[in-house]
């Protein structure tokens, strides 16, 4: 391009980018990745993988997976956590033995009668639905990754969080700074009160969790004390996006048809690649950050989680600024009901916009 041309002076004046890391227990083409990498407007730096859903190692095949199907392999994943900082399976099965069985609990979910769910070892990485990787992930370290590319862009970076919090933990436990110098924290995560919405055998299912425990919720469970230190750092701005908006949403197989005439290989791909049924979770928090105007009802609240070895052991804990205890605990936006068409319109848009040749 000739500098001085009418497209050399648009390409100077556009607006730079968006600038995001993902720390995500990737499972399949849902979720954060896909809308933040096919968002126009928006540089994803890297995806960092944790455990939580899966194992760390699968959640990475799936990133992996995720950026080759989207044509956008020049963007690192870069693995983190495997373990959380305290929790453990025993410990889990002990915390069963006293308060009662958890209703999932990532890898360490018992096998069902027919399936599995868990993995046995974290090493073991399945054949992908959506067809295994043939590149491989970054030597760096998760925690490390996320405190360097933060000192290089201070101030400039919004962290979508949406799955466990330990990477989000180590790195604020190297680098104090850490969660100053990012600009924004987006994650999903952690429970208040949410109601059972859509009037379908996959809705009540997903209720079963939070009927009769409304504030627990799997990826503060997986990892209560990362998500304490999480809540207790000095984010600049944070919006929580806990269970409830997401009672109201599901993917459907009518959703997903409506993709079929893009005719992408992203589009093709979704529809064997995800399962109908599913509450849009992280694609929740995705789009509130995109496209604002889906949030319907929302509150600042001040939170925290709780790391006592007792029946609400990773229970969200939460309060109006008179009532808070004053132990650390920061204000936070929280998510509380989103408008479903416009949150579907949203996604459908970006999950159908071309591919990069």
């Amino acid at each position: 391009m000739i500098l001085g041309t009418p497209g050399a002076t648009a390409a100077k004046n556009a607006p730079a980018k968006r600038l995001v890391i993902i720390d995500d227990d990737v499972v399949g083409l849902n979720g954060a990745p896909v809308l933040l990498l096919q968002a126009p407007d928006v540089e994803v730096l890297g995806i960092t993988t944790t455990s939580g859903s899966v194992w760390r190692d699968t959640a990475t095949a799936y990133a992996l997976r995720t950026v080759e199907i989207l044509g956008r392999t020049d963007v690192p994943v870069v693995p983190g956590a495997t373990y959380p900082l305290h929790n453990t399976q025993e410990l889990t099965k002990r915390w069963e033995g006293l308060y009662g069985r958890l209703e999932f609990k990532g890898p360490w979910t018992e096998p069902v009668s027919g399936g599995s769910l868990g993995t046995p070892s974290p090493s073991v990485v399945p054949s992908l639905p959506i067809g295994d990787p043939v590149t491989g992930p970054s030597r760096e370290i998760a925690a490390a990754f996320l405190v360097r590319m933060v000192r290089a862009y201070p101030h400039q970076i919004t962290l979508f969080a949406t799955g466990p919090m330990t990477n989000i933990a180590i790195a604020q436990s190297l680098d104090p700074s850490f969660a100053a110098n990012v600009k924004e924290l987006v994650y999903m995560g952690g429970s208040l009160n949410p109601q059972q919405t859509l009037d379908t055998p996959a809705a009540a299912a997903f209720a079963r969790e939070f009927v009769n425990t409304p504030r627990r919720e799997f990826n503060i469970r997986w990892d209560p004390e990362a998500a304490r230190i999480m809540a207790h750092g000095a984010w600049p701005k944070v919006t929580m996006v806990p269970v409830d908006p997401s009672t109201g949403t599901q993917w459907t197989r009518s959703f997903l048809d409506s993709l079929k005439p893009a005719r992408t290989t992203l589009t093709e791909t979704l529809q064997t690649g995800l399962e109908p049924g599913f509450p849009m979770w992280d694609e929740i928090a995705a789009m509130v950050w995109l496209e604002p105007s889906i949030v319907t009802r929302a509150e600042t609240l001040y939170v925290d989680f709780d790391t006592n070895q007792t029946a609400g052991y990773g229970d969200t804990l939460s309060w109006h600024d008179a009532y808070r205890p004053h132990l650390g605990e920061r204000a936070q936006s929280v998510v509380l009901r989103v408008d479903r068409a416009k949150l579907e319109a949203g996604m459908r848009a970006l999950y159908m916009r071309p591919l990069p040749r």
